[in-house]
């Protein structure tokens, strides 16, 4: 799938970390490579998955468990403040490298020390201060972002084909997200270009959704923008509720937004992003430092519709969109 030109990739593939290995790279190191992975969790099915993907991704580079890997996986069953203590556990553990992803990275990077981590990040990591620039990370971080101001503009352009009678737009969105008013600018410059008006509802905690969802009733909004952030997706079932009541389409950027009752998504594929996170593990078991790996984005996108969704809206999906889509749930 793919609308407007592609994500670039910084210098990620001038130095390999995104290419395909050669013959001999291919080949992992003879030792057993200790892996630790720290999530905000608990291991539901759907964050389990990132894990496999990362196992299916060093896999493919010639990790066997058991044989040359061991993966010591820990969960923070959703409370930030076990972080710490789990990353202690893993520098006693010797872990070769962390893996770790959204809201609990500056928790490890806090705990870590030396010990180098790989990151998946929906946000701007310089921003968050991760990073030092995502060509040069410049420290014992780097991973991937999911932050593109592309994609703001074309989930508005997504909607508009979807319906071109949609002119005002709401945008939900945690405004402590790194990069999030450098995405809120781009959404303004798209919708301007497609004669929307946008208003903005922030969402700092859970418990200011219900108050977002009054003001987007008395402002009569036609459609929802859900900036994709962690706090937005554990809220997805009530943004898909919300929307249903109202009879408005609701997009965001990841997969289960749409898989769980909203209308869209249109954004990377995290599973191939964490599969990918393997190729920066495997540099750096082989010497290669965080500082010299650029921060890369996804080069997958998906598009996923949900039709049951649709259905119940009373909506038709124009076959322009659904021919370009990764994903149809019916």
């Amino acid at each position: 799938m793919r609308i407007g030109p592609a994500i670039t990739l910084f210098a990620a593939l001038a130095l390999g970390v995104g290419g395909a290995p050669s013959a001999l790279e291919a080949q992992p190191s003879k030792r057993v490579a200790r892996v630790g992975w720290v999530a905000i969790g608990p291991p539901s099915a759907r964050v389990s998955a990132f894990l496999e993907a990362l196992r299916r991704g060093m896999g493919e580079l010639g990790y066997v468990e058991g044989k040359n890997l061991i993966v010591e996986a820990r969960w923070a069953d959703g409370r930030l403040d076990r972080v710490a203590d789990l990353t202690a556990d893993l520098v006693r553990l010797k872990v070769d490298v962390i893996v770790t992803q959204g809201p609990v990275v500056s928790a490890v990077k806090r705990t870590a020390g030396t010990i180098p981590i790989v990151f998946g990040f929906s946000g701007d990591p310089v921003e968050a201060g991760l990073v030092t620039s995502l060509s040069h990370p410049g420290g014992t971080l780097t991973g991937m972002t999911y932050l593109s101001l592309e994609l703001a503009g074309k989930r508005l352009e997504l909607l508009k084909e979807l319906s071109p009678g949609i002119s005002h737009v709401a945008i939900l969105a945690n405004p402590q997200h790194p990069g999030e008013q450098r995405e809120w600018q781009a959404s303004q410059t798209a919708a301007r270009s497609l004669g929307m008006t946008l208003r903005y509802f922030q969402v700092r905690a859970s418990t200011d959704f219900d108050q977002a969802f009054e003001r987007i009733v008395s402002e009569r909004s036609e459609a929802i923008d859900a900036f994709p952030d962690a706090l937005v997706m554990i809220h997805r079932n009530s943004i898909a509720a919300f929307a249903a009541r109202q009879r408005i389409p609701a997009i965001s950027g990841w997969r289960d937004f749409a898989a769980d009752g909203n209308l869209m998504t249109y954004g990377p594929s995290l599973w191939d992003s964490f599969r990918r996170l393997g190729t920066y593990v495997d540099k750096i078991l082989r010497g290669a430092k965080p500082a010299d790996l650029p921060v890369e984005q996804p080069t997958k996108l998906e598009l996923v519709i949900n039709l049951k969704t649709a259905k119940a809206l009373g909506l038709t999906i124009p076959q322009s969109i659904l021919l370009r889509a990764d994903e149809v749930i019916r």
